[in-house]
């Protein structure tokens, strides 16, 4: 039996199960099988973390995510894109068909605390690992489903950082960090992958330490390096069409939360009412 076929079993079996998919258990699993015994560490190591992304991460889109040098993975239907970098470039990934695309996107939805079905065919998630997730699903998708998935960088860059990158102008980087210091009020623009979120986490990391930090977000992306940050998350109504909590309201209990400075993440709508007037 070939590793891709054991990973295939051991995943039927858990899937079929009541037992809480963890490492652990999933090792476990593996190891009860009669052609595990003869696998090294390495190799058991490596089918347990197959079926885990099978079953709770992002399939065969786990090693993509896991590159460091990868920014963004694109699924159209069942090809896939990945920007390193360079511009986007077609890969060879099994995905398998068109179901199994849409399969892997409401799980990770799901996962994430967001519906995505034929009476919401659109989500906008965070996933566990920080990655930001945007799916679409046929009919709305003509040619789906889409999934946009994009990584961050886990430690911001500082200023100079971006300076020495040529991501921020030198003569405008003091006037940057002077509006931090005055307590200005600002607003961070740019395309898709301009790096907004680059410059706003590196921004507050500029915020003194004796300030807090609010975050009002629709989906949790901005992680500044700062002692004191608290964050609120919108949500989407649930199956029966209740519970959204939109920006709007987060922004009107952020203003009880006494923040030094409110942020607020991809404003779309109403939200930006809430902080001019």
């Amino acid at each position: 039996m070939t590793g891709e076929n054991l990973a295939a079993r051991v995943r039927q079996r858990i899937a079929a199960g009541t037992t809480p998919v963890t490492p652990a258990a999933i090792v476990s699993a593996v190891r009860a099988e009669p052609d595990a015994a003869v696998l090294g560490d390495n190799a058991l190591l490596r089918i347990a973390g197959q079926v885990r992304d099978d079953l709770v991460g992002a399939g065969p889109l786990a090693p993509l995510l896991a590159d460091p040098e990868v920014t963004d993975v694109l699924v159209n239907g069942a090809r896939v894109w990945v920007d390193r970098g360079q511009g986007l470039h077609q890969v060879a990934v099994p995905v398998g068909t068109a179901d199994d695309v849409r399969r892997l996107a409401q799980r990770l939805a799901a996962g994430a605390g967001r519906r995505l079905d034929d009476g919401s065919p659109c989500a906008d998630a965070r996933l566990a690992d920080g990655t930001r997730l945007h799916a679409v699903l046929s009919p709305v998708a003509t040619d789906g489903p889409y999934l946009s998935l994009r990584t961050f960088r886990q430690r911001p860059f500082t200023l100079d950082e971006l300076v020495a990158q040529g991501a921020v102008a030198r003569p405008v980087a003091p006037v940057l960090a002077a509006v931090v210091s005055a307590r200005l009020a600002y607003l961070v623009i740019g395309g898709t992958g301009s790096g907004k979120t680059t410059l706003l986490n590196t921004l507050l990391g500029l915020v003194p330490a004796t300030e807090r930090i609010v975050l009002v977000e629709d989906a949790a992306e901005v992680r500044p390096v700062h002692p004191h940050v608290v964050g609120l998350q919108a949500r989407t109504a649930n199956v029966e069409g209740t519970g959204a909590v939109g920006l709007s309201e987060l922004v009107r209990q952020a203003l009880r939360m006494r923040p030094d400075r409110l942020v607020v993440g991809e404003c779309r709508g109403g939200e930006v009412v809430d902080l001019t007037t």
